[in-house]
C-alpha cells in the first residue's frame, strides 16, 4: 500500500515540478522580449517597459527559491464538491495540495495550494477532535525533488481501517526536529503546528505579542506571520513594506534564507544597530552606560540639546554690510525665532523660516538707516539689500551662532565630548552619570547610539532646504508613476493581474530606484505597514521609540522571552515594552499577548537543566512542555583552578574545551557545535581553538558558516546548533547583572546534546 501511495505522489510532484519550470520558462522569455523593446524616447513607455522587466525578475526569483520542497503536504476532505467551492468549483478531487506557493495548471485549474490561504488553513489546525472538514492530513517527506517518504495522520475512523497499512503519526515534525543543523534556520512551512498557526493567521491590526521560552519557535512564528501578512493584504502592505528586525548581524545571517524560500522577498531585514541608514552598529557599550543611553528620558535630553542651539544673544552686535554699520538688536534675533518656532518645524527646517524673517527685518532695517543716510531705496531694492545681508559674513556669523544647521552625528558627538555642555542641560544628574557619557568625537557609534541619532535626526529634520525639496518632488514623483501605471495597464489590458502600485515601483524616471525593500531600508523617514520584531525583550525604550516612529498604524508582531532579556536597559516586563508604542491603554486594549506553550527544539532532559539553573537564580520563565528526549545526557567537564583563581595549567581550561568538542565530532562529525562563552573567554579561547580546528572554526557571525562557532550569549541569541559548548557557566553569570539571563540562553540552543565545562 505504501509504496504505491508513494509512487502516485512521486508522479504528482513531478507533474508540479513540470509546470515550475514552464512558468519559469515562460517568465524568461517574457523578460527577454522586454528587454528588447523599443521604446525610442518616450519617457512613459520606457517606464512601463522597465516596470514590466523588474515584475518579471520579481517572479523568476521567486519561483528560483521555491524550488526546494515545492509542495509539503497534501489534505484529503470529506466534501470535495463543497469543501473548496471557492478555490474551483469544477474541481471535484477530494485532494488539495499544500505548498510554498499557489500553481495553476494551463486551464488554470489550482493545482497547488499556497500554504497562507484560508483554505490551506485545515493543514496546520486540523486533530481528530476538529477535523475541519478533512479527512487526513499527509506530510510529504522530499529530497530534492523526489519525494522519498510519506506520513499520514488520519482523522476519519472509517479511513483508518481502509488505510491501516499506511504511515502514521508525526514523522515529519520529529524529522525536522532531530535534522542536523546548517548554521542557517531553515523553514518550518511543512511542519507549523496548530498554536503556531493560529498565531501566524491572527489579525493585522494593533500590537500582537507572542511570549514563548526557548525552542517554542518564536522566530519561526515571526517569520512566517511576516510572508503570510505580505501575501493576505498585499495591497496594504506591498507599497508600504513590512520591516523585520532582530537583535544582531549573526542572527539575520543565521534568518536570511527564510522569508525567500517562502515566497517573499521584499522584506527589510535589520539588527537594532541597522535602523538608522548609512550605519551598522555592531558594538555596544558597556552595560552601565547603555542602561543610561536606553533610558527613555534621553529623549528629552536630546530635545534640550536641540533647543540649546537656538539662542538669542545677550546683547546687540555690530555688524558690518557693504561698509554698512547695522545694530542687530537681540529683540530681532528673538521676533525671528518665534516666528520659526510657530511654524513647528524641524530644527533644520525651522531654521530656514528664522533666517528668511531675520532678513527681512533687517533688510527693512538697513533701507530705513540708507534713507536716514539720504539715500533713496525704493521697493526694488529690498531684494539687492537682503542679498547684500546674506552674503555678508558678519551676518552669516550672527545668524549662524543664533542658530546653527545641525546634523544628528555631529549633535551626539557634540554632547559627549563636551562636558560643560552636557552638565548645562543635566542639572539633576550625578557626575558618575554624566562620566558614563564622556567620551572622544572620533569614537565609533555604539548600537545604543542608533536610537539617539534617530532621535535627533526626528528633531533636527532635513540638513537643507534642497533636500527637503528633494523629497517633495519624489513624493509627487511616485504619484504620477502611479498614474502612468493605471494607464499602462489600460493600454496592456492586464487589470485586475497587476496592482500599479507594484508596476510603480518599478519605474525608471529617477536616477536612483529600487524595490521597496532597498527604498525603505535607505530612507529614515519610510514609514512601514507592519514590523516584526523578534528578541524584543531586549530592548530599550529609546529603541522601541525608534520602531513606533517607522509604523504610524502601531501595525507589530513582537516576540520574545521576558526570562532571556540579558540588555542592562531591556524593560522587565511586556507591559512596560510596548508601552512607547500603546502609550498608557489599558492591557488589551491597543495590545494583545499570545504564549507559546510547547519547546519543540530543546531536549526535555536539556530544558530541564535550564531551568533548574534559572529557578536557583530567581529567573522568571515561561515554563514549556518539550517534546522528545535526545539520546544524548548533559555532560560536565571540570578544570582544576590555582589559589589565585586561574587553570594551573594556562592551557587547561582551552585543552578541556578542545577535548569534549572532539568527542562530540566523534558522535556527529557532520552537525554544528557552538562554543559559548564570556566575552573575555572568547578572546582567550579562540586562539587556541582556531589552531586545532583551523577552517572547521569561526569566530562570531563568521562562524555560522562553518561546522564551529565561537560566540558569547549575547551573539547566541535565537540562533540554535546540533551541540552547545558552554564555557565557565558562573563567568557568565557573573558577566553582568543579569548573566542569569545569558546563561539561559546559551544553555538552550542546542537540538541535541549540551556539554558544560566548569572551572572549579
Amino acid at each position: 500500500m505504501v509504496s504505491t501511495e508513494l509512487a502516485q505522489e512521486r508522479r504528482y510532484v513531478e507533474g508540479l515540478y513540470t509546470r515550475l519550470d514552464a512558468l519559469r520558462a515562460e517568465a524568461r522569455t517574457a523578460l527577454e522580449r522586454v528587454r528588447r523593446e523599443s521604446v525610442g524616447g518616450n519617457h512613459q513607455s520606457r517606464s512601463e517597459r522597465d516596470a514590466y522587466a523588474r515584475l518579471y525578475e520579481d517572479r523568476i526569483a521567486q519561483l528560483d527559491e521555491v524550488d526546494d520542497r515545492l509542495a509539503f503536504g497534501r489534505l484529503e476532505l470529506v466534501d470535495a464538491d463543497t469543501a473548496d467551492a471557492a478555490d474551483d468549483p469544477d474541481d471535484s478531487s477530494p485532494f488539495r495540495y499544500i505548498g510554498r506557493i499557489g500553481l495553476r495548471d494551463e486551464q488554470l485549474r489550482p493545482i497547488l495550494l499556497d500554504w497562507r490561504v484560508p483554505q490551506a488553513a485545515a493543514f496546520y489546525q486540523a486533530t481528530a477532535a476538529t477535523p475541519l472538514g478533512a479527512r487526513a492530513r499527509r506530510h510529504l517527506i522530499t529530497e530534492g525533488r523526489t519525494v522519498t517518504r510519506i506520513d499520514d495522520e488520519i482523522f476519519d475512523a472509517e479511513l483508518l481501517v481502509e488505510q491501516a497499512d499506511s504511515l502514521q503519526g508525526e514523522a515529519a515534525l520529529l524529522a525536522a526536529l532531530t535534522s542536523q543543523r546548517t548554521g542557517r534556520m531553515s523553514d518550518i512551512v511543512a511542519t507549523i503546528q496548530a498554536e503556531q498557526d493560529r498565531i501566524i493567521r491572527s489579525e493585522l491590526g494593533g500590537v500582537l505579542v507572542v511570549q514563548g521560552g526557548p525552542g517554542t519557535g518564536k522566530t519561526a512564528v515571526a517569520l512566517h506571520r511576516a510572508a503570510y501578512l505580505l501575501y493576505s493584504h498585499r495591497e496594504r502592505l506591498a507599497s508600504s513594506g513590512v520591516l523585520v528586525v532582530g537583535p544582531s548581524r549573526a542572527f539575520l545571517q543565521y534568518i536570511e534564507a527564510v522569508l525567500p524560500s517562502l515566497g517573499e522577498t521584499g522584506v527589510v531585514v535589520s539588527s537594532v544597530g541597522g535602523l538608522y541608514p548609512g550605519l551598522e552598529a555592531t558594538h555596544d557599550d558597556a552595560p552601565e552606560t547603555a542602561r543610561v543611553k536606553g533610558a527613555a528620558e534621553m529623549a528629552a535630553l536630546i530635545k534640550r540639546a536641540v533647543r540649546s542651539r537656538q539662542r538669542v544673544p545677550a546683547e546687540a552686535i555690530d555688524l558690518e554690510v557693504n561698509g554698512e554699520r547695522l545694530t542687530l538688536e537681540p529683540g530681532l534675533i528673538s521676533s525671528a525665532m518665534q516666528r520659526a518656532w510657530e511654524s513647528r518645524k524641524p530644527h533644520n527646517e525651522a531654521r530656514v523660516v528664522f533666517v528668511k524673517s531675520a532678513l527681512n527685518q533687517l533688510s527693512r532695517l538697513l533701507a530705513d538707516q540708507l534713507r536716514s543716510h539720504g539715500n533713496t531705496v525704493d521697493d526694488a531694492d529690498q531684494a539687492v539689500l537682503r542679498e547684500d545681508l546674506r552674503t555678508s559674513h558678519d551676518v552669516v556669523v550672527a545668524l549662524n551662532t543664533a542658530w546653527l544647521p545641525l546634523t544628528p552625528e555631529k549633535l551626539l558627538q557634540d554632547l559627549y565630548a563636551r562636558p560643560q555642555w552636557l552638565a548645562s542641560l543635566t542639572p539633576s544628574w550625578s557626575e558618575a552619570r554624566r562620566a558614563l557619557l564622556r567620551r572622544d568625537r572620533d569614537e565609533p557609534f555604539t548600537i545604543s547610539d542608533v536610537p539617539l541619532l534617530d532621535e535627533a535626526a526626528e528633531l533636527l529634520g532635513e540638513y537643507n532646504a534642497q533636500n527637503a525639496a528633494l523629497k517633495r518632488e519624489e513624493k509627487l514623483q511616485k504619484k504620477r508613476d502611479i498614474e502612468n501605471a493605471e494607464n499602462a495597464i489600460r493600454n496592456m489590458q492586464v487589470e485586475g493581474l497587476v496592482h500599479a502600485e507594484d508596476l510603480a515601483a518599478g519605474f525608471a524616471e529617477r536616477s536612483v530606484r529600487g524595490t521597496t525593500a532597498e527604498q525603505a531600508a535607505a530612507d529614515r523617514t519610510w514609514t512601514y505597514g507592519h514590523i516584526v520584531v523578534d528578541e524584543a525583550q531586549e530592548l530599550s525604550a529609546m529603541q522601541w521609540r525608534v520602531l513606533a516612529r517607522r509604523c504610524p498604524l502601531r501595525s507589530f508582531t513582537v516576540v520574545g522571552d521576558m526570562a532571556q532579556a540579558s540588555a542592562a536597559a531591556s524593560a522587565r516586563s511586556w507591559q512596560d515594552a510596548v508601552r512607547p508604542l500603546v502609550g498608557s491603554s489599558p492591557l488589551g486594549e491597543r495590545w494583545r499577548l499570545e504564549e507559546l506553550t510547547v519547546n519543540y527544539r530543546t531536549p526535555a532532559q536539556i530544558a530541564a537543566e535550564a531551568e533548574q539553573m534559572a529557578e536557583r537564580n530567581h529567573l522568571p520563565i515561561t515554563r514549556a512542555t518539550a517534546v522528545r528526549e535526545s539520546e544524548w545526557p548533559v555532560t560536565t567537564t571540570t578544570v582544576e583552578l590555582s589559589p589565585a583563581g586561574r587553570p594551573a595549567d594556562p592551557d587547561a581550561l582551552g585543552d578541556a574545551v578542545i577535548t569534549v568538542i572532539e568527542d562530540d565530532r566523534d558522535i556527529d562529525s557532520r552537525g554544528t557545535v557552538a562554543v559559548i562563552a564570556t566575552e573575555a573567554t572568547v578572546d582567550a579561547l579562540y586562539p587556541a581553538l582556531s589552531e586545532s580546528f583551523g577552517r572547521d572554526i569561526g569566530l562570531g557571525a563568521q562562524g555560522l558558516n562553518r561546522s564551529i562557532a565561537v560566540l558569547t550569549a549575547q551573539d547566541a541569541k535565537g540562533l540554535e546548533f546540533d551541540a552547545v559548548v558552554v564555557v565557565d557557566p558562573d563567568g557568565i553569570l557573573a558577566e553582568s547583572t543579569r548573566g542569569a539571563s545569558g546563561l539561559y540562553v546559551a544553555m538552550t540552543r542546542p537540538t541535541q546534546r549540551l556539554h558544560l565545562v566548569r572551572p572549579v
